[in-house]
């Protein structure tokens, strides 16, 4: 009942708003589409009402320069007609003084002169009267001539009047078009309101029809409710029976919602924990499997002789700045440290090399990847180590370091001096040093009393096809402080320049070169091994370095020697059978390391940030190519020597108190190729020699 109650006022309610629709047919439906259109029709015609005002606005303001034209042509008109009457009476007066000259001259020509004196008279007046003449005549030209610049002004002022009428037919042929188009749209307005009155009215009649046809509907509703009520009755009854069964299951619902979820909390911890422990045990499994999958391709890499190449990324440091150009564009893959991503353009880059050291990496870290090849010196391989990267990457920090926290050449050294001492008791080894450097392609001794000396590369006469270097010294050492005095002495000779990278920017390749002598006591063994470590200069673009004058051919000279050592790498990778060693002194000097007998291992220096990323890209790609080339298993350069009982006493004085010495570098093959029993002859100082630098 009480539903068909509200019913029936909903019923009252309809017919009275039906009522009020048909009372107001003309009234606008509110929120119908057509009312919207509506609208958007008033808008669109106050805009174009506000654009017949602009039009009205521009053509007042021509209206106004057209007034203003015409009164300057007005005035224009004025100043003509003033020379005009000017010039007719300035001829009218020429022509009357013409008029009098000419009487005057008649006159005097009709007069006959009675006597001689009279005509003595007459000449004298008829000589002034041929100079008055002759003045009236010069009058008479330059009044002809001032006639003619007044027509000349005339004819000038006649133009500025036709163009002047020309521009007025101009502006009123425009004042015409202007009113046209005013016409035009003002007509156009007209049909828009016309339609958009027509559109009103449309959409009011369908709006009215929409309103009756919803009315009909309602009323089909309303009985279809009516015919409802009398069937809801039983099923409300029903209706009424389920809920109260449904109301008493309810109650004991929330003890069955607790314990079920319960279970499945139970069921799903433990498919997690499951899930954990069968991930952790695939990581496991992964790792284990990535370490002997990179031991598997070290030793596959070590076999084949290729050149090893590892990555360090140096920390983001003040001198980078700040902004979107400091950020970070390097990133690591956290389970394979042979892995960097570079960001480049918003674009990522992924590189595979032997080893990537992030910037939390310290020297020791980096150090221990390298020592391996360090003691296989000892045994008699040749081993190049060089840094490569563009100028502010780190290479001279990772090769040299700090006094407190040293580089790989001095920790170098430490080892060697180490592994010699462990093995004393068997063998007698002779570590020497040599340092040089490679400036504007000119081979230097840094530890020479004359640093500015040029050296030239030879080869050896023995026929060994070795190479070697006359004149450069070599220091014997057998201590740490040995060490320190000899970098000290070679790094205050090193060429460093300020630039826009770097303050202390390395302008040439330095290298130092470790050769480490031993014999076996008990055999007669002898080895020799070299260890050249190479940090060679900045491999950036001369424009971004901000180099000039002496600054850039440096750069100009360091960036051809880069360019020849990329060309050998390109020509060792692709085996071709000539390798173009000798286009640079740094290639030529670095045969032995690249030509297949020697263990080599480049130490690529990355900056990570944004601002640096071109030559990041540049330092590994370059990285990639040298890390594919392979020099084929190194040899170890060994010679069994025939011991006699006089070659035995003289050199063990030798063995047994070794003195710090310097000596001139002789052939390479010298102490692997000559005859046996010529041990005392080899260990000779021969060329220059000099003391340790104290």
């Amino acid at each position: 009942m009480v539903e068909n109650e509200r019913l029936r006022q909903e019923m009252r309610r309809c017919e009275a708003e039906l009522q009020e629709l048909r009372a107001k047919p003309a009234a606008p439906c509110t929120g119908c589409e057509h009312s919207q259109e509506s609208a958007q029709l008033r808008d669109r015609l106050s805009q174009l009402q506000l654009e017949v005002a602009e039009n009205k606005g521009l053509l007042s303001e021509l209206n106004l320069e057209v007034q203003q034209k015409t009164d300057r042509l007005a005035e224009v008109e004025l100043r003509l007609k003033d020379c005009l009457a000017e010039k007719a009476q300035e001829e009218e007066r020429l022509s009357r003084r013409l008029r009098d000259s000419h009487e005057t001259i008649a006159s005097l020509r009709a007069q006959s002169p009675p006597i001689k004196y009279v005509i003595k008279t007459v000449e004298v007046e008829s000589s002034k009267t041929k100079q008055a003449l002759s003045e009236s005549q010069a009058r008479n030209q330059h009044l002809q001539e001032q006639v003619a610049m007044q027509r000349q002004v005339l004819k000038e002022m006649e133009q500025q009047l036709q163009s002047s009428h020309q521009l007025t037919a101009q502006l009123r042929a425009q004042i015409a078009m202007y009113e046209s188009e005013l016409e035009r749209a003002h007509g156009q307005m007209l049909e828009e309101m016309q339609s958009l009155e027509e559109d009103k009215n449309r959409a009011i009649e369908e709006a009215f029809a929409r309103a009756q046809v919803e009315m009909k509907a309602v009323h089909e509703n309303l009985a279809g409710v009516r015919t409802n009520l009398l069937t809801l009755q039983p099923a409300l009854r029903t209706l009424t029976n389920d809920y109260n069964g449904l109301k008493r299951q309810v109650r004991g619902f929330p003890l069955l919602l607790q314990e079920a979820l319960k279970s499945v909390k139970a069921e799903i911890g433990q498919a997690i924990e499951e899930v954990n422990s069968n991930n952790q045990e695939l990581l496991r499994k992964y790792r284990r499997e990535l370490q002997l999958r990179k031991k598997c391709h070290n030793e596959l890499v070590r076999l084949k002789g290729n050149i090893r190449v590892i990555a360090r990324v140096r920390p983001v440091t003040k001198e980078d700045g700040e902004g979107p150009e400091a950020t970070n564009a390097v990133t690591f893959d956290p389970d394979d440290d042979s892995i960097i991503h570079l960001q480049h353009k918003g674009k990522p880059v992924s590189f595979e090399l032997d080893k990537v050291f992030s910037s939390q990496a310290s020297q020791q870290d980096v150090f221990q990847e390298v020592q391996a090849l360090i003691t296989s010196c000892i045994d008699g391989f040749n081993v190049c180590i060089f840094a490569y990267g563009q100028t502010g990457a780190g290479k001279t920090y990772t090769m040299e370091g700090t006094p407190e926290n040293p580089g790989i050449n001095q920790r170098a050294l430490r080892l060697l001096f180490s592994e010699v001492q462990e093995k004393a008791s068997d063998w007698e080894y002779t570590i020497t040093v040599s340092a040089a450097e490679i400036y504007n392609e000119v081979l230097r001794d840094l530890l020479g009393q004359e640093p500015q000396e040029k050296l030239e590369i030879r080869l050896c006469p023995d026929g060994s096809g070795q190479l070697y270097v006359p004149g450069l010294t070599e220091f014997q050492v057998q201590s740490v402080e040995d060490i320190n005095k000899v970098f000290e002495f070679g790094h205050t000779n090193r060429t460093t320049e300020f630039t826009n990278l770097n303050e202390h920017s390395s302008r040439s390749h330095a290298l130092l070169i470790v050769t480490v002598r031993g014999v076996d006591c008990s055999t007669g063994l002898r080895t020799t091994g070299k260890l050249n470590l190479v940090d060679l200069a900045g491999s950036e673009r001369v424009g971004k370095s901000g180099a000039e004058g002496s600054r850039l051919r440096e750069a100009q000279h360091i960036n051809k020697s880069l360019s020849a050592l990329g060309d050998v790498i390109a020509a060792l990778r692709s085996r071709q059978g000539h390798v173009p060693f000798r286009n640079s002194k740094l290639t030529y000097l670095l045969q032995d390391s690249l030509s297949g007998d020697s263990k080599t291992l480049m130490v690529v220096q990355v900056s990570p940030v944004e601002k640096n990323t071109s030559e990041t890209l540049y330092s590994l790609k370059f990285a990639e190519r040298v890390r594919s080339v392979e020099l084929g298993p190194g040899s170890r350069r060994t010679e069994l020597g025939s011991w006699s009982s006089q070659e035995h006493l003289e050199w063990e004085p030798a063995c047994q108190t070794p003195q710090p010495s310097a000596r001139a570098h002789s052939a390479p093959g010298s102490g692997t190729t000559s005859r046996p029993g010529s041990i005392r002859r080899k260990l000779q100082p021969s060329g220059k020699s000099r003391p340790l630098p104290m």
